[in-house]
C-alpha cells in the first residue's frame, strides 16, 4: 500500500482546493494570482500540508521525475491524482459530496465559525453563487428558504451565513464593526471585509475557483452591504444588492463613518475610498410600499438621508450619482424598484425584479 502525506488526514477538500488555488492556479494571469495572494482572503491552514512539502510517496516522486510538463498541465495532473486519492475519505458538505436541496455548511471566517444555511437547486451543473444575508431578526434560514425559487430559476447555489446576536451585535454586523459607541474600531476586527472570504469559501466548497457571485442583504443585511460595498469592495462580486435598509453609506466625506467616509484616513484616501463605492456594482433595491416605521433607525445620520427606507434608497442613488457625474468617475449603480412591496425581505427576492435587481435578464439561467 502506498504510503499517503499527512495532508490527507488533516485536510478536507476546500482547504485541498484553496491550496492548489492560491499557489498553483492554473490558466489565472499573474497579475490575478499575485493580487489574490497578498490578500487577506488567502489565509489558509498550511498546516495541513506539511506532507506536500515532506518526501513524497514513492508513486508521486517517480512521477515528477519522469517527465516535466508545461507547468499548467504538471498542476492540473497533480491536482487530479491528489484530488481523486482523496474522493473516498471526503467529509460531506464538500463540494465533491454535496446533496442537492437544503443543506448546511460551517465556515471559518476571521476566526469566527460562522453557521451557513445552503439549497442547491437540480438540474444545474455550474451554478453561480448567491450569497442572501439576513436582516435584524438574524433568520438566515428561512432568508435560504425564500430565495429557492430564485435559485431554481436562475441556477444559483444558495449560501446564507448566519451572524448572531451574541457574536455580532448592531455595531458589528448592521455597520460593519466600524464604530463601537462613538469611537472608531482598529480596521483588522472590521467585519466588511468578511464578504470577501466567505466569497472564497463559497467558491472553494464548489471547487471552482472562478464561480461567479452575487450578493444580497435585506434591511440590516442590506446595512451590512452597503458598509460592504464602501468599505471593502469584493473584488469578485458581480452585483452587490442593498434592499430596504435603514441606512446606507452616504456618498460624503464630510459625514462620518460608518454614514460616511470622514475619520477614514487624510483627504486622498478617504476620496480614493469614495471614488470605488461608486464604480462598485451597487443595486439600490426597494419596496415600493417600504414607507413604515418599523425597526426604522432614526438616529440624526440616518434622519438626514429621509424619513423613510424607500425616500433613503431614491435619495443616496441620486446623492451618489451627482457626486459621480460632478467628478467625472465611473458609476455602476442601478436603481431597481419592486412595486407593491413594503418590507419584506422573501418578496423582495420573489419579485419579477429580483433578476433585473442581479444584473440578469427577464429569463436569465445562470452560466
Amino acid at each position: 500500500m502506498e504510503r499517503r502525506s499527512p495532508c490527507f488526514r488533516a485536510c478536507n477538500a476546500a482547504e485541498i482546493v484553496r491550496y492548489f488555488r492560491h499557489n498553483h492556479t492554473v490558466n489565472a494571469s499573474p497579475v490575478k494570482r499575485e493580487l489574490r495572494n497578498g490578500r487577506r482572503a488567502t489565509r489558509i491552514d498550511r498546516n495541513c500540508f506539511r506532507g506536500l512539502h515532506s518526501p513524497p510517496p514513492p508513486a508521486f516522486a517517480l512521477s515528477i521525475q519522469r517527465s516535466r510538463p508545461e507547468r499548467g498541465e504538471f498542476v492540473a495532473r497533480i491536482l487530479g491524482w491528489v484530488l481523486t486519492a482523496l474522493l473516498g475519505a471526503l467529509p460531506l458538505g464538500t463540494a465533491f459530496a454535496q446533496s442537492l436541496g437544503e443543506g448546511r455548511a460551517e465556515a471559518r471566517i476571521k476566526g469566527d465559525e460562522i453557521e451557513v444555511y445552503t439549497y442547491r437547486p437540480a438540474g444545474c451543473a455550474q451554478p453561480s453563487i448567491l450569497l442572501v444575508f439576513h436582516g435584524n431578526g438574524r433568520t438566515a434560514e428561512s432568508y435560504r428558504d425564500a430565495a429557492r425559487p430564485l435559485a431554481d430559476r436562475a441556477c444559483l447555489v444558495i449560501y446564507a451565513p448566519l451572524f448572531d446576536k451574541e457574536r455580532f451585535p448592531n455595531w458589528r454586523y448592521h455597520r460593519g464593526g466600524l464604530v463601537r459607541d462613538g469611537e472608531l474600531q482598529p480596521e483588522a476586527i472590521w467585519t466588511a471585509d468578511m464578504v470577501d472570504d466567505l466569497i472564497d469559501w463559497a467558491q472553494a466548497e464548489e471547487g471552482r475557483a472562478d464561480a461567479p457571485a452575487y450578493l444580497f442583504g435585506h434591511s440590516a443585511g442590506g446595512q451590512f452591504l452597503s458598509r460592504v460595498a464602501a468599505y471593502d469592495p469584493p473584488g469578485e462580486a458581480r452585483r452587490i444588492v442593498i434592499a430596504n435598509p435603514s441606512t446606507y453609506v452616504w456618498p460624503d466625506t464630510d459625514e462620518n463613518a460608518p454614514y460616511g467616509f470622514d475619520r477614514l484616513g487624510g483627504d486622498a484616501a478617504e476620496e480614493a475610498m469614495l471614488r470605488d463605492y461608486l464604480a462598485a456594482p451597487v443595486t439600490v433595491f426597494l419596496g415600493g410600499e417600504d414607507t413604515g416605521d418599523e425597526d426604522l433607525t432614526n438616529n440624526r445620520p440616518a434622519r438626514r438621508q429621509g424619513e423613510n427606507r424607500l425616500d433613503r434608497g431614491h435619495n443616496v442613488f441620486e446623492a451618489a450619482r451627482q457626486v459621480a457625474e460632478a467628478r467625472g468617475w465611473v458609476f455602476n449603480w442601478r436603481l431597481v424598484t419592486a412595486e407593491g412591496i413594503a418590507h419584506a425581505g422573501g418578496q423582495m427576492m420573489r419579485s419579477p425584479e429580483m433578476l433585473e435587481a442581479m444584473g440578469f435578464g427577464a429569463e436569465s439561467s445562470g452560466d
